[in-house]
């Protein structure tokens, strides 16, 4: 918990650095895809187009690592619903990392920040884990926010986008500024427009194939149980949004490991459990979206299951690890219970997971690398 609340503490520090934040000169507008809710915005980073358009440069620059190597959509490129492809993900400095990289896609409704820590509060603090972390490194900047600001002040576009996006800060080219941009960004990562949404929300009813309408059938089914993890418009259970009184925050054990006969997990990465310590939250990690997954494999916190076949395969036999003769777990989820499949039944459902897929996010201009375009 003691490195949570370091974090926070950080980002409140940089935040009152930074000045109250309370001035908006022009609101962003969001185009928000149909049966989606207004996302939450915290009231000291509103929404403007300045700073969302900030934040999309300050993502996409690699000068935000030390080496000059990385930016954050090295880990979360745009055509891979914003992971990286790999097992786990790799840092600045070549450290491969014990994690796999999350979607950011729909990121601003995402009640939970990372695969099991449940301390980060936004994304303004979240922002702070990939600069300035030390195990793993990711982008580096720890000890190096000064070089940073330097590199920032001393562009010739920056200075003048700060003071645009922040116009109420005396120096606005500041950490609080560059988190604070970043995370507006982010929250415009909004897919909403698959085939699944397209027939459910936008009445076309060719939108989806015969197949995937009898996938869909099997996903919702208490038979399969899939709903309980990955429902609502954001095909998860850890949400919030601006109607919410309190956001929803859960984590699951879903018997991908049991090592020792009773539900233990590597000693390299225990979930949960190692922010609580307690045993019943080994092996809890967050459900992630299920919104473009058939482009975000590998799948699993390691990354360890390497298509949508064999992710099935893992909940119909009640977890990998019973599949692999290990037994169910005392600490596993009610709702990883098992179940079978004809073989037409699982292409069915394969089906139904590729029409979560939103290709237009996938291309949208307005999330791509600003520099692929700039002399």
């Amino acid at each position: 918990m003691r490195r949570g609340v370091l974090r926070t503490g950080f980002v409140g520090w940089l935040l009152l650095a930074g000045g109250c934040g309370n001035v908006n000169p022009a609101p962003y507008e969001w185009k928000l895809p149909l049966g989606f809710p207004d996302p939450a915005v915290p009231e000291d980073n509103p929404m403007s187009t300045a700073k969302v358009e900030l934040g999309r440069r300050l993502f996409y620059d690699k000068r935000l690592s030390a080496n000059g190597t990385q930016s954050c959509a090295s880990c979360h490129r745009q055509e891979y619903a914003f992971t990286d492809g790999r097992t786990t993900a790799l840092g600045s400095t070549g450290e491969h990392h014990r994690r796999n990289s999350m979607s950011l896609a729909n990121v601003a409704y995402a009640a939970s920040l990372t695969w099991a820590d449940p301390v980060v509060p936004d994304l303004e603090a979240q922002a702070l884990v990939p600069l300035f972390g030390t195990h793993p490194v990711e982008l580096g900047m720890a000890g190096q926010e000064t070089l940073l600001l330097q590199r920032l002040s001393e562009d010739a576009r920056y200075p003048k986008l700060f003071a645009q996006a922040f116009p109420e800060q005396r120096q606005p080219v500041s950490m609080a500024s560059v988190v604070r941009a970043i995370a507006a960004f982010e929250r415009t990562l909004l897919s909403g427009g698959s085939p699944y949404d397209r027939y459910t929300y936008g009445d076309e009813v060719d939108a989806l194939s015969p197949s995937a309408m009898r996938g869909m059938k099997l996903f919702f089914s208490q038979r399969l149980g899939c709903l309980h993890c990955h429902r609502g418009f954001a095909f998860s259970d850890s949400v919030k949004h601006k109607l919410m009184a309190f956001p929803e925050v859960t984590f699951h054990n879903t018997n991908l490991y049991n090592v020792d006969g009773h539900g233990a997990y590597p000693a390299t990465d225990q979930g949960l459990a190692e922010f609580t310590g307690k045993p019943e939250d080994m092996g809890r990690f967050r459900s992630p979206t299920l919104r473009n997954v058939a482009v975000t494999a590998p799948y699993m916190h390691d990354g360890s299951i390497a298509t949508l076949s064999e992710v099935l395969d893992h909940y119909a036999a009640g977890g990998r690890a019973c599949a692999q003769g290990s037994g169910p777990s005392p600490y596993q989820s009610e709702f990883i219970q098992g179940f079978t499949l004809t073989a037409e039944e699982k292409q069915d459902l394969l089906s139904f997971l590729e029409s979560l897929t939103d290709t237009k996010f996938l291309t949208d201009p307005r999330f791509s690398d600003p520099f692929a375009s700039t002399p």
